[in-house]
């Protein structure tokens, strides 16, 4: 029996809680997958599952197992690594997951970096807006704008997320520009719709102490950001935007700042990952190379971009 190849499908069953999942995720047949879970139950002469027609759970000595089981296969992993570095020889494939917007204006500048360093570490880059399974997608990191990614996922904020309220100028000569947020009812406005629940998300406003959430009507959403903000741009309405998609297009004049005094950064930019061990070399060092980039040269506001140390935990939020 190949010990190896076994533990790492015992594994692989043992996370998805499903024969099928783990066949998947492995690249083989869901029988070979039954085989080799079976070969091990009987090389050990334990029972590692318990078995249902809708549902896999570990046994107490299938519990044993998986925890020493993934600490050998990290320091296995760890050796391999080791010998990698040795021979300065990082290379392979890093499968990253992000929204559109921070795929094109985060991502490229930061896989061009770090690719000078590593030029045999390449990248699978899935770019959709929803909000992705990673182990299900086989992802090694994910990218996330908003609130921070719970459950089991390893996350790091990475950067504030500033949303300012702005129009064209061509918006506001026609128009005029409201001097309140009660007076966003009297104007055209867009909308970001959330592409996993298909709600539109409301706007976000600081005033004093409290962040006020307020429903705007929107005479036309979107589920892309970018999309959004060229219709902002053509002066179709006023936007809530983030700084990073926004603030080149006001410092030009293109668009204009509109309540500047009520912007909120409750939300942030997160990098997330599924677990701390058993990490290819390449997948760890791309991750601390992230962690210790300066973000502010991506995430600058229209004065300066705010430092990691705002990225707090969210203030209480009134619906207005």
């Amino acid at each position: 029996m190949d010990t190896t190849r076994a533990l790492n499908i015992f594994l692989s069953v043992a996370r998805a809680r499903n024969f099928s999942r783990a066949a998947i995720e492995t690249g083989t047949s869901t029988p070979a997958i039954s085989r080799a879970v079976a070969q091990l139950e009987k090389h050990l002469g334990l029972r590692l599952f318990h078995r249902t027609t809708r549902r896999v759970s570990l046994t107490a000595e299938g519990e044993r197992l998986y925890e020493l089981a993934e600490k050998g296969l990290q320091l296995l992993d760890d050796a391999m690594d080791r010998t990698m570095y040795a021979k300065d020889a990082l290379r392979g494939s890093i499968r990253i997951a992000a929204p559109r917007s921070i795929g094109s204006h985060l991502l490229v500048p930061l896989m061009l970096k770090f690719q000078e360093n590593h030029p045999n570490v390449g990248f699978d880059t899935v770019l959709e807006d929803c909000f992705t399974d990673l182990v299900g997608q086989k992802i090694d990191i994910g990218f996330r704008a908003g609130s921070q990614p719970d459950g089991v996922l390893i996350s790091r904020p990475l950067a504030p997320l500033e949303l300012l309220t702005c129009a064209s100028r061509r918006y506001v000569e026609r128009y005029g520009a409201p001097t309140s947020i009660d007076e966003l009812d009297k104007h055209r406005c867009t909308g970001f719709r959330q592409p996993n629940s298909g709600r539109t998300v409301p706007w976000e406003f600081t005033v004093g102490s409290q962040v006020l959430s307020r429903h705007v009507s929107a005479i036309a959403t979107f589920n892309d950001v970018d999309v959004e903000v060229s219709a902002v741009r053509a002066g179709m309405g006023i936007g809530q935007l983030p700084t990073y998609l926004v603030s080149e297009h006001i410092r030009s004049g293109e668009l204009i700042s509109l309540l500047p005094g009520y912007s909120s950064s409750r939300m942030g930019i997160f990098m997330f990952y599924p677990q701390r061990e058993r990490l290819p070399a390449r997948v760890r060092r791309f991750i601390d190379f992230v962690a210790r980039e300066d973000m502010s040269s991506f995430f600058n506001s229209t004065s300066n971009c705010p430092g990691e140390d705002v990225l707090r935990i969210p203030k209480a939020i009134v619906e207005v």
